[in-house]
């Protein structure tokens, strides 16, 4: 199971750090990640790290978020700095190992301006 948390309001310029522990712990993933999702757009994507340690970012977060994996915690992190209005989502984390694909349950994230 994945558990995210630490989302919270934030004015704009602010940073947060969100957290997702994985209790079964991440070894042996092929993908973590973190996505978001507003009531107006589908989920994106918004950081993730492959099996082969690539790490991606789009465009829309490239510079400001950083996701990272800490092996002795079992947590997912994403240090997200400068943030904008147009961040205000909910964030989900997710983690792919053997075929199965497992979600955090979300944690809200609100700039404001």
């Amino acid at each position: 199971q994945l558990q995210a948390s630490w989302g919270g309001l934030v004015q704009a310029g602010g940073s947060l750090r969100l957290s997702c522990s994985a209790s079964g712990g991440t070894f042996g993933y092929n993908f973590v990640g973190w996505y978001r999702q507003t009531p107006e757009k589908q989920r994106e994507l918004v950081a993730a790290i492959r099996a082969d340690r690539t790490i991606t970012y789009p465009d829309s977060t490239k510079g400001r978020f950083t996701i990272s994996r800490d092996v002795r915690k079992n947590t997912i992190s994403l240090q997200m700095n400068s943030l904008k209005p147009e961040d205000t989502a909910v964030y989900y984390c997710k983690m792919t190992r053997a075929g199965v694909e497992t979600w955090g349950q979300g944690t809200l994230v609100t700039v404001s301006s």
